[in-house]
């Protein structure tokens, strides 16, 4: 059964002649009943959204069927993590949580006029969880999770970026997802730049209206490590805007807390030593330490040893150039 909102909604669009309130609510029923599986539905009532409303340039450009939609400008991740699967800044996991409830209660938000907030603009230097995150939403939400393929959209033709942006957005307007952009400032830059031509800040200001124009249903998350070139305009349409920094000492702490748990056994260095020696490295590189010890450990079974292990680990992401910042090994004690 659709929504009593939106039949009143289409009704009321219908008497009276409003095609935007007409498109909008029949892209959110669309997209509920592409949700319900029931795809013939949807497919059924997406071929409307174009007819006997002029001048309409958001009807669905390619079909979308059982397998997901047909398209280059997107691929599908199947999001995994869970929001308490990922060590952030407390401020950080409140404000996912909070944006996570809005879409569970979204009948009572609307039941107040109101509509979750869909859009987020996460940031912060590379490998501390950005991309996760946006995974993170997928799954609470319990959503497909698409990645947008710039290598489909940025063209050398004069104008046709602009289109391709366009078409994207066309083909996920009809359904509920998370649409992700990783390093957002290739379409988002500012268009104040004098190095930049005519045609980036065309794309930026057509980049922006699509976003604006996006149902509620469509989670847009962008991410960036380089806040600094997006344009002034993009901030404000984003109502969170997060930063994920690198982990300080307590959440780098927290972290290996969790992995020891996970790998069943103790590290053979209390994980604040660990912390403090592996200081400046992202959360992308502490799995990945982690994961080489674990390698190790696995290979060197029945006799592994794990704290000489993580020892030998330590020395060799000394000089490894990603790993800088890092201070002194623990010592050899066991409670190192």
């Amino acid at each position: 059964m659709a929504r009593a909102d939106l039949l009143l909604d289409l009704v009321r669009a219908g008497a009276k002649g409003d095609h935007p309130l007409f498109r909008k609510s029949l892209e959110a029923l669309v997209a509920e009943e592409r949700a319900k599986q029931h795809h013939v539905l949807a497919d059924r009532l997406a071929a409307h959204l174009n007819v006997g409303v002029p001048g309409n340039s958001h009807a669905p450009t390619s079909p979308v069927g059982r397998n997901g939609p047909s398209t280059d400008s997107f691929h599908q991740i199947s999001p995994e993590r869970r929001l308490g699967d990922l060590v952030l800044p407390p401020n950080v996991t409140r404000a996912a949580a909070e944006l996570v409830e809005e879409f569970q209660r979204a009948d009572l938000l609307r039941a107040h006029n109101l509509e979750p907030r869909h859009r987020v603009l996460l940031t912060g230097p590379p490998g501390n969880g950005k991309t996760s995150l946006a995974e993170v939403f997928a799954t609470e939400l319990a959503v497909p999770l698409f990645a947008v393929r710039y290598e489909s959209v940025i063209a050398s033709y004069l104008g046709e970026t602009a289109v391709r942006l366009s078409r994207l957005f066309d083909e996920v307007r009809t359904r509920r997802c998370v649409l992700f952009f990783d390093e957002f400032d290739v379409v988002g830059k500012e268009r104040g730049d004098i190095h930049e031509t005519g045609e980036i800040k065309r794309v930026v200001s057509s980049l922006l209206l699509q976003i604006d124009d996006l149902p509620s249903h469509v989670v847009v998350v962008t991410a960036t490590n380089h806040p600094e070139l997006l344009d002034r305009a993009v901030w404000r349409r984003f109502q969170v805007r997060l930063n994920l920094p690198a982990p300080t000492s307590a959440l780098a702490e927290e972290w290996f807390c969790r992995f020891e748990k996970r790998l069943g056994e103790g590290l053979g260095h209390k994980p604040a030593a660990l912390a403090k020696v592996l200081k400046g490295l992202s959360f992308s590189e502490l799995e990945q330490f982690a994961l080489d010890v674990q390698r190790q450990y696995v290979l060197t079974l029945p006799e592994g040893d794990l704290h000489a292990i993580v020892a030998e680990r330590i020395n060799q992401w000394r000089n490894q150039p990603s790993a800088t910042s890092l201070s002194k090994a623990p010592s050899e004690g066991r409670d190192a």
